[in-house]
């Protein structure tokens, strides 16, 4: 995370230099100084944050640079406070003269002191630095990340395997895998095992190697452990040997002080040539291996089998390309399962008592189905005293501090994390602001992380494109996981393991990374960065400092005086704010603290009672972010069109909702006349189309890439259409027609080709009443279609081809009750898997007479009726 921050702050007096030269004067080669110091520091904190778990002294090291980072981030911020313009976009738009007052003169002074005082701190940390360097020498392939290491070098826990007689839950998806490695397949074929640490990959294995019927069909058995430290030559020398030894042969002599690893991977082919080999390899970080071992492994027509455990989707489906493979994904035990397990190891061969059974399941849950920290757990509390509820209680506060055991598994867990990137360490470290056992909505988590700086746009990538980029690696990674009820991005939700919370939440404290203010909390750091409110029932006392506040964030509580709070917060001097997320917060009006906010980049008002948005809403010059939804905010003050860098504008109130995909009517917000000069929008709805001149004025708002309009009459269709075609980036549109207008009731057949580039397409209840064919074709970023109750009633022929990226068929499809045929040309891979494998859902296509698919040779083809 502190490579992180100093890069932040690079950028920030890289900006400061360049555009503030003149503001500085004599401070600028001091500047210049600090600048170059921890430029100097930041390739060695790759390798310090990667090695500070088993050196304490580098561990301090690296704190003592992120506190200083913070400090000169403060001094530069509270700079550009005191002598930056009251208008202006981001941090390059703050530049402005001097006022000449004895207070900005003080403050200068004051200022250059803190900045003397910093680059001698910064000096003595640097001599830290050059000692450790020359101690650890180079240090330029530290990380499992790094493209350019050719080994991978962190220390691995060896993996805590359960005994069969204490694994419950393990019958089914052994015969599962056994089922694969005997198939009858001649060709070489990959099985991969793939799931967070500590859910039973390696044991699971383990148990299917040593089956007798697998033993009986394979010639070869080996078993080699890769982890996060391979040094390709050694691995493979470990390999040969056991090899070798496993069937009685003398290994090679020059095996032994052989270098090259071509040779060695040519000893290991010709061993394993016209045999009929398995081998694990097990615990495999990165895709890099599979690159490389798969040359050492003959393909033949022997029937060979190679077996992967790994925490990471993308090593699992790495052999996809070249081989036949299966990717097994290992799922939690069931509760049922964990009950079982937890009092086998806990109570032996007697039952829990009735006195401990709310605290054990308490416990319980906190595992959520991982075998490792279940039984793990379990041997802790059966040595402590059965009688003692208290003993217990204690175990449930804090699981992974109370013994060594349970350090183990934090250990073990906690790989997965020193293994991220550190741009993925800081947004994962991030999760830990949010509630036990919440569901992480993905559209909020995406837009914290881009407010709070962690996401930088990329070549032909923006900002929110980046940032699902790092939320999709997370969950490949099996750090998060995806809840089995999301849909689409507007809905998608995320959800932490427990004892993963607690790790990242036990490193967000003691790397003062977020204050959590829950119950009565009464230490406050001397520092407050990032203020989390849980249902926070305390008093903020005068002697708190917030002054460093760049953060604030709520999360929905009964609390009925958020408004006082959130004044007390904010009164007590936190100018530098950048992001207030008071999503689900009590208040009906904002507080006029908030407009003082000059530095405010992200304003979330969500769910909240606000009605009315003060004038003083256009002093938030800085503003890019501005969330009403599901608010009762019907109209936007015209001082709104002062905030010349808003990139995101977001207000609507849903009327009625009946269920998660059937909202039925929302209320937009009428906009200001010339919403037309907000030239940096990229989101923007839901707005009122007014009349046509505000149509025209939406031509104006070439970047949007996001637009919504409510209440559409058909005399103001022309405009809209004009103005649409001169928005070059929209990616998506959404419109709802006036109550008073028909949503063109009299069109008959509609072609949509390569005419809409969002995710999202739905068709919504009384739209087409009179519609009898739809083709969809080429749409190329469209994700998810869905249908609801009462759309295209009449609707005879349903044509898609070439959606390449649609996850599923038509949600809602079964509501075209007279849909004669269906036609699918080039089906993407989830829609054939779905016409091959007959499961539930089949249920939503049963009604329609004909499925017609398109093959390149005999044309197209009447698919088989479905059978239940």
């Amino acid at each position: 995370m502190t490579v992180h921050i100093v890069s932040l702050v690079l950028n920030q007096l890289s900006v400061l230099l360049r555009d503030e030269a003149k503001l500085l004067g004599g401070l600028a080669q001091e500047i210049q100084l600090i600048m170059d110091e921890l430029g100097h520091m930041k390739a060695f904190l790759k390798f310090a944050e990667a090695k500070e778990q088993d050196d304490p002294r580098l561990e301090e090291w690296v704190m003592q640079v992120q506190d200083v980072a913070y400090d000169v981030q403060d001094i530069v911020e509270e700079f550009m406070l005191r002598f930056g313009c009251n208008h202006g976009h981001g941090f390059r738009g703050h530049a402005r003269k001097i006022i000449t007052s004895v207070g900005n003169l003080q403050a200068r002074h004051r200022i250059a002191l803190e900045v003397q005082s910093m680059k001698s701190r910064i000096t003595g940390i640097s001599e830290g630095h050059k000692r450790y360097q020359s101690e650890y020498g180079t240090y330029g392939n530290v990380s499992a990340s790094d493209p350019g290491n050719n080994s991978w070098q962190c220390n691995r826990d060896e993996a805590l395997l359960v005994e069969e007689a204490k694994l419950v839950g393990i019958d089914s998806p052994k015969q599962q895998l056994i089922c694969q490695l005997l198939d009858g397949c001649s060709q070489l074929k990959v099985v991969s095992v793939l799931g967070m640490g500590g859910i039973g990959k390696t044991t699971l294995v383990k148990k299917v190697q040593e089956d007798a019927n697998v033993k009986r069909q394979f010639e070869i058995l080996a078993w080699a452990t890769v982890s996060q430290t391979c040094y390709m030559e050694e691995f493979l020398k470990d390999l040969i040997q056991q090899l070798y030894q496993g069937t009685g042969k003398p290994v090679p002599q020059e095996a032994a002080s052989m270098n090259n690893t071509d040779r060695l991977k040519a000893i290991v082919k010709d061993f394993l040539r016209v045999k009929r080999y398995l081998i694990v390899f097990d615990d495999v970080w990165d895709v890099r291996f599979w690159d490389v071992i798969k040359f050492a492994l003959p393909e033949g027509c022997c029937g060979s089998r190679v077996m992967l455990t790994t925490r990471i989707a993308d090593v699992a489906y790495a052999s996809d390309v070249e081989f036949h493979s299966y990717v097994h994904r290992m799922q939690p035990l069931s509760s049922e399962a964990s009950w079982n397990l937890f009092c086998k190891k806990t109570f032996k061969n007697s039952s829990c008592p009735d006195y401990l059974k709310d605290v054990a399941q308490r416990i319980l849950r906190k595992c959520e189905g991982l075998p490792l920290a279940i039984v793990a757990i379990g041997g802790v509390l059966a040595l402590k005293d059965k009688s003692k509820v208290d003993e217990w209680k204690i175990v449930e506060r804090s699981l992974l501090d109370c013994s060594d055991k349970l350090d183990r598994v934090g250990k073990i867990l906690s790989l997965s994390y020193h293994d991220l990137p550190h741009h993925l360490r800081t947004c994962f470290l991030y999760a830990s602001i949010f509630p036990e056992d919440y569901q992480i909505e993905e559209a909020r988590l995406i837009r914290l992380w881009i407010a709070e700086g962690f996401i930088q746009g990329r070549t032909r990538m923006s900002q929110y494109e980046v940032a699902r980029a790092c939320l999709s690696e997370l969950t490949n990674r099996s750090l998060i996981q995806l809840r089995d009820d999301s849909y689409d991005s507007s809905t998608r939700a995320y959800h932490i393991h427990d004892l993963f919370r607690e790790i990242i939440v036990s490193k967000s404290s003691k790397q003062h990374f977020a204050t959590t203010a829950t119950g009565e909390l009464t230490s406050w750091p001397k520092k407050v960065r990032r203020l989390v409110i849980h249902d926070f029932t305390g008093h903020t006392h005068r002697s708190i400092c917030l002054k460093y506040l760049r953060s604030l964030v709520t999360f929905k509580s009964s609390e009925p005086s958020s408004k006082s709070l959130l004044s007390n917060l904010l009164r007590g001097g936190c100018r530098l704010l950048k992001v207030l997320d008071l999503e689900g917060a009590e208040l009906e009006e904002m507080p006029d603290e908030i407009f003082k906010l000059y530095h405010l980049k992200f304003l979330s008002l969500k769910h909240t009672r606000v009605k009315i948005i003060p004038k003083s809403i256009g002093r938030l010059r800085n503003l890019e972010y501005l969330d009403l939804s599901f608010t009762a905010v019907s109209e936007l003050p015209e001082e709104i069109l002062h905030i010349r860098g808003l990139l995101h504008l977001v207000a609507y109130a849903f009327q009625h909702v009946t269920y998660e995909y059937d909202i039925n009517g929302f209320n937009g917000f009428k906009a200001p006349n010339n919403i037309g000069r907000l030239l940096s929008l990229e989101w923007l709805f839901y707005i009122e189309a007014n009349d046509a001149s505000m149509m025209r004025e939406i031509g104006e708002l070439k970047q949007l890439k996001r637009l919504g309009i409510t209440s559409l009459r058909r005399e103001n269709g022309k405009e809209l259409c004009s103005s649409l075609g001169r928005l070059s980036n929209l990616e998506q549109l959404y419109v709802q027609v006036s109550h008073k207008d028909e949503h063109l009731p009299n069109l008959q057949t509609m072609d949509l080709n390569q005419a809409y580039q969002g995710e999202v397409l739905c068709f919504k209840a009384g739209s087409f009443p009179k519609l009898e064919q739809l083709n969809i074709l080429a749409l190329s970023g469209l994700r998810w279609l869905s249908v609801e109750a009462g759309a295209m009633p009449n609707l005879l022929e349903l044509g898609m081809a070439n959606l390449k990226f649609l996850e599923e068929f038509p949600r809602g499809i079964q509501h075209l009750t007279n849909l004669q045929s269906l036609y699918l040309c080039h089906p993407n891979e989830r829609l054939d898997a779905f016409l091959k494998n007959p499961f539930e859902d089949y249920q939503r296509i049963t009604h329609i007479p004909e499925i017609f698919i398109w093959d390149d040779e005999d044309g197209w083809c009447r698919h088989p009726q479905f059978r239940q």
